[in-house]
C-alpha cells in the first residue's frame, strides 16, 4: 500500500470515529498532536485474558523530541474488582491491600485520556495494553483509543532485519524480541520489570534508540 493510500484510509478512519464520539468533550483526541510528541504507555493487569482479566497500573511518560520528560508522567493504582490470583501477585508484586487507595478504572482511564491527549501511543506490546483500556474506553466514548500506535519490537525488528545478511528472509523466527532482548541489543538499561511505569519508561528509551538509529 503506498503512503497516498494509507494516509487517506486513515484519515477516514479517524473521521468514522470522530462522528461516533459520543461525548464531545474529548474531541481533543483527534486534534493534531503536538509536533515530536508522543506518550509511552504500559499497563499492569491480573492475567492476559483481555476479556476476562483487569488492569491495576498504569504508568505512561511524555516523549518530546529525544527527551523523555519523566517530570511529565503518569503512575496510577487501580482497585480491582475482584480478588487477585496468587500467580498474578507474583509477577507484578500488588496485592489487594497495595490497591485499596487506588482509583476505580474509570477515573484512571479518563485521567488518561487527558494526560495522552492526541499524542501518538508507544509501547512494547502494546496491542495488548490498548484492547485492555479500550474494554473501558470504547463505552465510554464509543470508540476506542483513536491515536496512532507505536509498537516498539516492530521497530527493533525492522530494525535488526536491516542488519541481516541478504539471504536472510523477514519473519525469521531466530529474532529474539522479548523485552530484555531488545532493551540489551539497544544496550540501554533496565529496571525491574513488571512496574507500569518502569516498563514505560524503558518503551520510552528504546523508541528514542530506534529513531537515533533511523528505524522509526
Amino acid at each position: 500500500m503506498n503512503g497516498r493510500l494509507s494516509d487517506w484510509l486513515q484519515a477516514l478512519q479517524r473521521r468514522r470515529q470522530l462522528r461516533r464520539l459520543r461525548d464531545p468533550a474529548f474531541r481533543f483526541l483527534f486534534e493534531a498532536p503536538p509536533p515530536d510528541e508522543w506518550v509511552a504507555l504500559d499497563c499492569e493487569t491480573t492475567g492476559l485474558n483481555v476479556r476476562t482479566d483487569e488492569i491495576i497500573s498504569i504508568g505512561a511518560v511524555r516523549i518530546v523530541g529525544n527527551r523523555i520528560l519523566t517530570s511529565q508522567r503518569l503512575e496510577l493504582l487501580i482497585r480491582p474488582r475482584g480478588e487477585m490470583r496468587a500467580d498474578s501477585i507474583c509477577v507484578h508484586r500488588l496485592r489487594n491491600r497495595d490497591l485499596d487507595s487506588g482509583v476505580s478504572i474509570e477515573q484512571a482511564v479518563h485521567a488518561l485520556l487527558h494526560f495522552i491527549g492526541s499524542r501518538p501511543l508507544v509501547g512494547y506490546y502494546l496491542e495488548f495494553d490498548v484492547a485492555m483500556l479500550n474494554r473501558v474506553v470504547a463505552p465510554m466514548l464509543g470508540i476506542g483509543l483513536p491515536q496512532p500506535k507505536i509498537e516498539v519490537s516492530a521497530l527493533y525488528y525492522d530494525y535488526q532485519f536491516r542488519q541481516l545478511p541478504p539471504y536472510r528472509q523477514q519473519g525469521d523466527p531466530d529474532l529474539d524480541l522479548r523485552f530484555a532482548t531488545v532493551m540489551k541489543g539497544l544496550d540501554l538499561p533496565t529496571w525491574d520489570a513488571h512496574d507500569a511505569l518502569n516498563d514505560a519508561v524503558m518503551a520510552a528509551l528504546a523508541f528514542v534508540k530506534l529513531r537515533h538509529l533511523g528505524a522509526a
